[in-house]
């Protein structure tokens, strides 16, 4: 249960940081991962009043709005034609449509749950957190940093060439996932990205140069194996550690024979 003590609409992105910065403040978003919480928020912080719901698509990036929704972001052409389709196939099944209206992107990424679909497409592509007093901050470094105070503006995708794909298992369709795997190629760089581990996602690159050749059935198991040996995975209700390893490799390998079939077609 959260109780809320006192609401404010801040009418600029400085009165939200500002008011942010006590204690028993929150921004609250689309308020939907807030409401899983049990606390105590002595002020809730809207920023709904600020322009920050939408999706500026320019040449060479995405500049997205951290109120902007959950299913504006699966319904935007121009950011699914360049993930080819990765995106919608990332947030299609996060509870349901009620559920993406409400919820806003900057909740999702600011909160760096362990079960994020977000997250992990997102992951795999050059993309860039907008602070408000923190300033632009890649993504895979972010999702490592611990929670402070700062207010997330923009999440930013630059427009790198690339090929992106992404899978996910789920006891119930609209269910969190039990494992959640984004794989690209981006301007020539291999890259997986593992969430709902349970922990945090996290981005692996080949390090051991498994993918240097090209892409093949034999390259895309080492390297999908690699990776499921490589990230830790724990036990929680909806799955096991064991069973999680096997569906890295799983679905690492086909993600990988995805990209491979759409750099072939291009």
């Amino acid at each position: 249960m959260v109780t809320i003590q006192n609401y404010v609409r801040a009418q600029s992105i400085d009165e939200a940081y500002e008011l942010n910065q006590k204690k028993g403040s929150c921004i609250i978003g689309g308020m939907l991962w807030t409401k899983m919480q049990d606390r105590l928020i002595q002020t809730a912080i809207d920023m709904c009043d600020l322009g920050l719901d939408t999706i500026e698509e320019k040449d060479d990036e995405f500049i997205i709005g951290a109120m902007t929704s959950l299913r504006q972001i699966e319904l935007h052409d121009g950011l699914n034609k360049y993930t080819h389709g990765a995106v919608c196939e990332a947030v299609k099944d996060i509870v349901g449509v009620q559920f993406r209206n409400l919820a806003t992107i900057g909740g999702s990424i600011w909160g760096r749950f362990g079960f994020s679909d977000i997250l992990t497409v997102f992951l795999a592509m050059d993309a860039f957190v907008e602070l408000y007093h923190g300033g632009i901050i890649p993504l895979r470094e972010f999702v490592n940093m611990k929670q402070d105070r700062d207010v997330i503006v923009h999440l930013i995708i630059r427009k790198t060439p690339g090929v992106f794909a992404y899978a996910s298992v789920r006891n119930q369709r609209t269910d969190f996932p039990v494992i959640a795997c984004s794989a690209s190629c981006v301007d020539g760089e291999y890259r997986l990205a593992v969430g709902a581990r349970p922990g945090r996602a996290m981005l692996v690159l080949d390090e051991e140069g498994l993918l240097t050749e090209g892409l093949s059935d034999e390259t895309e198991k080492a390297f999908a194996s690699w990776v499921s040996d490589k990230v830790p995975v724990g036990s929680n209700h909806r799955a096991g550690a064991e069973y999680r390893s096997r569906l890295i490799r799983v679905l690492g390998q086909r993600l990988l024979k995805k990209i491979e079939e759409e750099q072939q077609w291009k």
